[in-house]
């Protein structure tokens, strides 16, 4: 008889963690779990035996206390409840169905009508439901579906993660019907996908099928139907004890697992069927045969593997090993460019080096950095020898330089190397992403590089490529490179232009700081150049900043305006009408009675009202008339001012009136 084991039978990562982090706890209180950790009759008993009890609700829970939560998840308002007894709370959700919970909350709030597609009373369906308020439609097949009343509400649908993927979609599209639009989100967990798209093509190669794990985990449910599809001998057990007695004339025997089940339950069933089976080649050992489906794994060995998911702490990956190989996340983040989604995504083949076949808790340990560097540093040597640039991230800012990392490979780069001009402060090269060739390379302990080589190369590049195309009025983006009492230098690639003060601001200004700094990235015009000298003159200011652009739009001839009196002259005074934008009020347009000075009726900062009598965008002109509006006219003796009224005259503007009676007369 030949055994065929699933590569993706037993616990999923999710489980595993929630396992992991429930028998690794040491605690000095006591610790619960929020229901059934998973669906498992022996984990349960094992945890019971090491004080760790499932409480179906918060009851009787006090400060002090641990809580696990199970892979399954809870909902928003239980969160809360337990933040508020002041209880330890270990979240052992499952990644997948985290992300769940952050699809209905966001779309909940969006105002989506939440659909989710699994069995009502599962754990995990009542969680995700707590995080749109227990508003969620539950429906678990498309008869559900069908009796739903239509709703012209948008509806986002989810499913539980261990829903089979082809009734998901059967469901998604009878729901069509019934809504104005559906979402929908695909989070069936892919390991689930893998592990009964795997179940499904096993079942169909043999002639039976052991389905091993709880009668109420849904995800081992889901795979006896999927295999008994397929495979009319096909059998669900919990433990060894459970086996039917095979017929003899059955030749292969195909073994799957649900999520829950431990590994030790797996073999246990499998060692278990060589003492039920009644055959004539009694040299058969079930044990060598079950072995035989497994790589075999050495420590310091380079193994290719596929990610199979990941937590906060753990990358996983399928070795085609009984036990699943563990990278550190730590060995991810460290690059700046990481994405977990992108760069983690399931399926995705990945190198590694076996640090230790068993960890201690059954699990392969793997390092992602140690193969890095060995590949690092080939890669390294052959940039070397072929002078080939290659990409590194500055680690570190030390005494003389900066030590870059190549895939695990150290590169110290002088601090002249570090730029093709004079940097004081290397600190802000710390985390950046270079370009160097390698110039050194004694050993791995000594290699050295440079940057400045290739940004001097790439410098007069750019230079040669700008002097060739340059033009008055082209515009270029470029970045602050160095501030001066009468301007800014700008960096266009290559090749420096001077933005002159006058050319910063429409406005006056006495300090080009106040507009720019450095660093900063600009859009230039180039006003001026002399390819000899090699000198750029470059316009900042934007023609529609310019306070008399579209003057004409803004003030026409009979506007009754509203401006400040700035200066005076012989021959008027000029008025400001907004921040830039100055008229003219002529002696002869301010009062109705000749006057020798504007001084003897205004003063400097005076609010005035005017006629708009002339625009003249071109000459940036603008004439004003006061006495159209009213005039301002000198007050002569005898008259009473407007706020006297009918009273006489004080002896203060009796005063007033002589002196500027007198002022009139010698005029």
């Amino acid at each position: 008889m030949e055994i065929k084991r699933a590569k993706y039978a037993g616990f999923c990562f999710g489980v595993d963690k929630a396992v992991k982090t429930a028998f690794d706890l040491n605690y000095n209180g006591n610790v619960y779990t929020f229901g059934e950790l998973i669906h498992n009759h022996q984990v349960i008993e094992e945890l019971e035996n090491k004080g760790i009890h499932s409480i179906k609700n918060l009851e009787g829970l006090k400060s002090g206390d641990c809580v696990i939560i199970r892979a399954h998840g809870i909902g928003k308002s239980t969160y809360e409840e337990l933040n508020a007894l002041d209880v330890t709370v270990l979240d052992a959700t499952c990644p997948y169905v985290k992300r769940i919970h952050e699809i209905v909350k966001a779309q909940s709030e969006e105002g989506d009508r939440i659909v989710i597609v699994g069995d009502p009373q599962h754990p995990e369906v009542i969680g995700i439901n707590g995080w749109c308020a227990g508003k969620a439609v539950i429906v678990s097949d498309e008869e559900d579906v069908e009796k739903l009343s239509y709703s012209d509400e948008k509806a986002s649908v989810v499913a539980q993660t261990t829903f089979k993927r082809a009734k998901y979609e059967d469901i998604c599209d009878s729901l069509k019907k019934k809504f104005a639009f559906v979402l929908k989100f695909d989070t069936i967990c892919n390991a689930t996908v893998q592990r009964q798209s795997e179940a499904a093509e096993l079942s169909r190669n043999v002639d039976a099928m052991v389905v091993i794990g709880g009668k109420n985990s849904s995800n081992t449910r889901k795979l006896y139907e999927i295999c008994l599809e397929n495979c009319s001998d096909t059998y669900l057990v919990e433990t060894a004890d459970e086996l039917p007695l095979l017929d003899k004339k059955v030749k292969t025997v195909g073994i799957t697992a649900g999520a829950s089940t431990p590994e030790a339950v797996i073999k246990e069933v499998i060692f278990h069927m060589e003492d039920m089976m009644n055959r004539n080649d009694g040299d058969f050992d079930f044990s060598k045969a079950l072995e035989a489906t497994f790589t075999e794994l050495k420590a310091n060995e380079v193994v290719k593997g596929k990610i199979i998911g990941y937590n906060n702490n753990d990358v996983f990956v399928d070795l085609g090993y009984k036990a699943d190989g563990l990278i550190p996340m730590d060995e991810f983040i460290d690059d700046p460019d990481f994405d977990p989604e992108k760069d983690l995504k399931t399926g995705k083949e990945i190198e590694a080096l076996v640090v230790r076949v068993n960890d201690g808790e059954g699990n392969v340990s793997l390092s992602k950095k140690k193969v890095d560097s060995i590949r690092g540093f080939e890669i390294a040597e052959e940039a070397f020898k072929s002078n080939t640039p290659i990409e590194a991230v500055i680690k570190e800012i030390v005494k003389g330089g900066a030590v870059a990392d190549f895939k695990g490979v150290r590169i110290f780069i002088p601090a002249s190397q570090l730029s093709d001009r004079f940097i004081k402060d290397l600190a802000p090269f710390q985390g950046k992403k270079v370009k160097l060739v390698i110039t050194e390379m004694a050993n791995r302990r000594r290699i050295i590089g440079s940057c400045r080589s290739l940004l001097e190369e790439e410098r007069a590049q750019k230079s040669e490529s700008f002097w060739s195309d340059v033009e008055v009025g082209k515009e270029y983006t470029g970045t602050v490179k160095s501030l001066t009492k009468f301007g800014v230098f700008v960096d266009l690639g290559g090749v420096d232009g001077l933005i002159h003060i006058s050319e910063l601001s429409w406005k006056k200004i006495e300090d080009p700081s106040k507009v720019l700094k450095v660093g900063d990235t600009v859009k230039v015009r180039v006003t001026n150049f002399d390819r000899e000298k090699k000198k750029i003159s470059l316009g900042y200011r934007k023609a529609e900043d310019n306070p008399w652009f579209n003057i004409e739009e803004k003030y026409h001839s009979g506007d009754v305006v509203t401006g400040t009196v700035l200066r005076m002259v012989p021959f008027g005074v000029f008025v400001e009408l907004e921040e830039g934008v100055e008229g003219l009020v002529h002696i002869s347009q301010i009062s109705s009675v000749r006057i020798g000075r504007p001084d003897e009726v205004l003063t400097v900062g005076q609010k005035v009202e005017m006629k708009v009598m002339e625009v003249n965008s071109e000459l940036k002109k603008i004439s004003l008339s006061i006495k159209e509006v009213k005039p301002i006219d000198p007050v002569r003796e005898g008259e009473v001012s407007e706020e006297a009224g009918e009273d006489a005259p004080s002896e203060h503007t009796e005063t007033m009136t002589n002196t500027i009676g007198d002022a009139m007369d010698k005029k």
